[in-house]
């Protein structure tokens, strides 16, 4: 009986661990991603602390190995500087973080989940951040994660050969400038927003005339009318919650919150990786973004800045993160956007 429980848990381990894909140099295949040969990274040995009552070191072994496809693209000298086409595999963040016990530092004022946001550090001590509802909530699981293969994709006419990373790396696949796509990760610590704004959920009028926008400590604009001057955009959604569920199926018009909030930042490798935006209501509900997940998409999935100037009950602000599945992080009845970066 052991021997048959053996076999079969090491039959389930080589399955988990095969190669998603094998080479197809002769492009038999309608696959455009696996014309290269797989090349393995070490897997890196990564322990998850923070705000968590059960630190832990990753089990990899446990995992499935997911594939993200990605156009690298780095910043030199403030200018875009294309890297190479690659199709990375590995073990998601959705997957790592999957039986992490979070435990907020303000848990008994506001226990949702989505203020809360991940550093990773690598070995050289560079950091990046990833919201939870980054990892989460979007419709597109499972598009963060850490690679221990990789291989290139190769145009078939220039037959480009794409510089090849040594180590393992994390790899954001929503983004379009690839700063946080740091290589060897060694934690993941958890954070969540630390500012107090205790949550009245019996308001009855949550009315915010006015949105505050904050840089640090700094409060750089009261923002009282709805800009008009941008382009709006028009969503057709199912609204659906984490909690409540479906809220309705309707139409979402407003304008996209990097644009109103793109004069009080600049594109950098710093903000790219470890800026923060926080939005807060005036029942104290509240989210996190990162610069990156605002500023930073390859995929056109933008936050929206929402005009509720006649709801009375929940304006005049409010957000639409288009991206994600759930509606959770739709924050209404702004009172203030913080801007903020890992100190």
């Amino acid at each position: 009986m052991r021997t048959k429980i053996f076999l079969i848990l090491f039959l389930t381990q080589c399955v988990l661990s095969m190669p998603l894909f094998s080479q197809d140099t002769e492009d038999k295949t309608n696959d455009f991603y696996d014309n290269d040969v797989t090349v393995n990274l070490p897997v890196p040995a990564i322990e998850v602390i923070g705000e968590v009552s059960n630190p832990s070191k990753v089990d990899f072994s446990k995992l499935l190995l997911r594939s993200v496809i990605v156009k690298e693209t780095v910043l030199i000298e403030g200018k875009d500087s294309f890297v190479g086409a690659y199709r990375y595999d590995g073990y998601s963040l959705y997957d790592i973080l999957n039986n992490t016990i979070v435990k907020k530092k303000l848990e008994a004022e506001f226990g949702s989940m989505i203020d809360v946001w991940v550093e990773i550090e690598n070995n050289k001590g560079e950091k990046v951040t990833v919201s939870w509802g980054e990892i989460y909530y979007p419709s597109n699981r499972n598009y963060i994660i850490i690679a221990v293969k990789v291989a290139r994709i190769v145009p078939s006419k220039t037959k480009d050969l794409w510089p090849l990373p040594t180590e393992s790396k994390l790899i954001i696949g929503s983004d379009l400038l690839t700063e946080r796509n740091i290589l060897n990760p060694v934690k993941i610590i958890v954070h969540s927003f630390s500012k107090s704004y205790p949550v009245n959920k019996e308001m009855t009028s949550a009315f915010s005339p006015v949105m505050n926008v904050f840089k640090e400590e700094n409060l750089v604009d009261s923002i009282k009318k709805y800009p008009t001057d941008l382009p709006v955009q028009d969503y057709h959604t199912v609204f659906y919650g984490r909690g409540k569920g479906i809220h309705g199926i309707k139409d979402f018009k407003g304008v996209m919150l990097k644009e109103v909030l793109r004069k009080y930042t600049e594109l950098s490798k710093k903000n790219l990786q470890t800026m923060m935006v926080a939005v807060i209501a005036k029942d104290g509900f509240r989210c996190v973004f990162t610069y990156s997940e605002l500023f930073n998409r390859n995929d056109f999935a933008e936050v929206l800045l929402i005009d509720r100037s006649t709801d009375e009950k929940f304006g005049a602000f409010s957000v639409f993160p288009t991206p994600d599945y759930f509606s959770d992080r739709a924050v209404k009845a702004i009172k203030e956007i913080r801007i903020f970066n890992l100190k």
